[in-house]
C-alpha cells in the first residue's frame, strides 16, 4: 500500500472527499458501490466488486440462495453431490 500524499479530514457527517484526481485514475464514478475494509489499524477502500463467499474470486459470480458464489466453485459442489 502506498500512500497517495493527499489529506483529508473526515466532517461532521463522518464523509471524506476523493479528490478528483484518484477518481479518475481508479475509474470511480458518481454512484459507484465502494468497499470498506479494515486491516489492523488502517482503513481501506476498493471499489466494490462481488465475490465468491468460498473462494473469493470475483469471476463469473452469481447468486444462489441469497448468497454469491462462483461458476467454478459451483461445479466443485455438483462434483461432491455426484459422488
Amino acid at each position: 500500500m502506498k500512500p497517495a500524499g493527499v489529506v483529508r479530514k473526515v466532517d461532521q457527517l463522518g464523509r471524506i472527499v476523493l479528490p478528483k484526481s484518484l477518481r479518475k485514475r481508479y475509474q470511480m464514478n458518481e454512484g459507484d458501490p465502494v468497499e470498506i475494509l479494515v486491516q489492523g489499524d488502517h482503513i481501506i477502500l476498493e471499489r466494490y466488486r462481488p465475490k465468491c463467499v468460498f473462494c473469493g474470486s470475483v469471476e463469473e459470480v452469481n447468486e444462489f440462495k441469497e448468497r454469491l458464489i462462483c461458476a467454478q466453485c459451483q461445479s466443485d459442489m455438483t462434483d461432491l453431490l455426484r459422488a
